[in-house]
């Protein structure tokens, strides 16, 4: 059950009337995705539920560039080259999560227990999303998660979206917020 804190200007989370967790500090949620230039209705749908976190979890955007693909590209090569621009990208000492299809599947519930985890952990989150061929394997390995949204590949620019309004439902869960019914 979550109530506001007494003291502090933050959200205290109450278990058994007595207080947990007081986030005292700004978390912040790094989305790290390959792509570029999305249309307007993914920037939107995006922005809707990133503005919908409170300042304590704010979701933040970071678009990497993804590598020039032709007939004959060299794609381990791209990968590879999309990866090490994924990990400059990544705050120092950010706890990192991928989202990838082989990585284990959260229902709503058991995000919002991540997310509470996360905020116990006092640090920034890192989630990591790939280009058209997946992760990089040096982003796979510098992983502490790995998360699925679902066995089926979904659309790039889709997946920010899920993402965001999963994030916000999750947060939603653990506020008592009634987004979440």
């Amino acid at each position: 059950m979550a109530s506001k804190c007494q003291f502090f200007d933050s959200v205290c989370v109450r278990l058994q009337a007595k207080p947990v967790l007081c986030i005292l500090q700004r978390m912040q949620i790094h989305l790290i995705s390959v792509g570029n230039r999305m249309p307007g209705w993914v920037q939107q749908g995006y922005e809707e539920y990133a503005k919908r976190l409170p300042r304590e979890c704010e979701l933040v955007l970071k678009e990497i560039n993804p590598g020039k693909r032709s007939k004959n590209s060299d794609v381990a090569r791209i990968v590879r080259d999309e990866g090490e621009r994924m990990i400059a990208a990544i705050p120092q000492g950010a706890h990192i999560v991928t989202l990838d299809i082989p990585g284990k599947p959260w229902t709503t519930p058991e995000l919002s227990q991540s997310m509470q985890r996360w905020l116990e952990g006092g640090q920034h989150v890192a989630l990591l999303i790939g280009g058209p061929e997946g992760l990089a394997d040096a982003v796979k390995q510098m992983a502490r998660e790995s998360w699925s949204l679902s066995k089926l590949t979904f659309p790039h620019p889709l997946v920010r979206i899920v993402v965001a309004e999963q994030l916000y439902r999750a947060w939603s869960i653990l506020h008592n917020h009634p987004y979440h019914r």
